[in-house]
């Protein structure tokens, strides 16, 4: 059995170094810390990101998988990701990543594939690198923020992005960058703690009730963090769908859409796992570390051992089959 970590970020030095060099002059603030890392600040964006070397060395993130029992891991891109650049400097940016993935795929096919990451302030310029970075080994998803600069993704200009995806059998992962209601949560985490997990219900909904999953039966979805707030407003949501006029367009309920989303363990609480897998079934379920971040899992093996009840075929399923179902390319065996 293949353990596959289908949620883990990378830093690719490529990357990195086309910031350190051009992103003054394009709308961002790069600096080092106290540890020498670079970093980066960008206007609207509610962080300061730093690029440790664990999450940039190759060799380095392989030690940390064997330790973890890790035998393949998914990278992406995570914050401020790039839809906060000028849209000639977002396609390089997205280009020097790609590449990146492909690169460290030849390196390490055995231990490494890429989520390519896209220029979604310029939807046009999103399916050209989707087409070019298609191409490209080792490339098996692509990633995309949960809003693109305050642009909600039921937005009619990103269906095209939605449609190339499934034209490319291409699975659609998202992840929160920069939530809403960031005013009110200053203290204590709460952008992490609240805000990443509400985005997912926000993403979530704008799939469901802005009809993109509808128009695109074929578009496989994933979500981060077991789907945040979603899973457990559903019933809300169908209440909604019963007796608001807002959402009268809607043909079945809210609940019918649970299983057009796969979903990761990074839920921090095993019982909450066994509710997740009784309400989307085990086979919507796959796991995640958020390599290397401290909202994620070191160890994402041993969580899911700590689900109660699980079975062996259960486990197979979460650790291995259902996360090659999900990132099998159109065409492959």
């Amino acid at each position: 059995m293949q353990v596959i970590d289908t949620h883990a970020h990378w830093f690719a030095p490529e990357w990195v170094e086309l910031l350190e060099r051009e992103a003054n002059v394009n709308g961002a603030t790069m600096g080092r810390n106290d540890q020498g890392w670079s970093t980066i600040a960008i206007p609207g964006v509610a962080l300061v990101q730093s690029f440790p070397s664990d999450m940039m060395d190759l060799d380095y993130m392989i030690g940390e998988m064997d330790a973890a029992g890790i035998d393949l891991r998914v990278f992406s891109l995570t914050n401020p990701m790039l839809n906060w650049a000028p849209p000639e400097f977002g396609v390089r940016l997205a280009r020097a990543y790609n590449d990146a993935c492909a690169a460290a795929y030849a390196k390490y096919p055995q231990r490494f594939r890429g989520a390519m990451t896209l220029p979604m302030q310029s939807p046009e310029l999103a399916v050209n690198e989707l087409k070019r970075a298609a191409g490209l080994p080792g490339i098996c998803a692509v990633y995309m923020a949960m809003h693109i600069n305050g642009k909600n993704l039921d937005d009619k200009t990103l269906w095209p992005v939605y449609a190339e995806c499934e034209a490319q059998a291409l699975p659609l992962c998202l992840h929160p960058v920069n939530p809403c209601g960031i005013e009110r949560m200053r203290n204590y985490h709460l952008r992490n703690l609240i805000g990443n997990p509400h985005e997912a219900a926000i993403a979530a909904a704008d799939f469901i009730f802005g009809g993109v999953l509808d128009a695109f039966p074929r578009l496989e979805v994933l979500l981060p963090h077991a789907g945040g707030t979603f899973p457990w407003l559903v019933g809300r949501w169908d209440n909604g769908v019963a007796h608001r006029k807002e959402l009268r367009h809607m043909k079945q309920p809210a609940s019918a859409y649970l299983r057009r989303f796969y979903y990761d363990t990074i839920s921090h609480q095993p019982q909450l796992m066994r509710y997740l897998i009784e309400m989307v079934g085990v086979d919507r379920i796959v796991i995640g570390s958020d390599y290397n971040m401290d909202a994620g899992y070191p160890r994402p093996v041993e969580f899911v051992d700590r689900i109660p009840g699980l079975t062996a075929q259960e486990r197979e399923l979460i650790l291995s089959r259902n996360a090659t179902r999900l990132l099998k390319r159109k065409g492959e065996q």
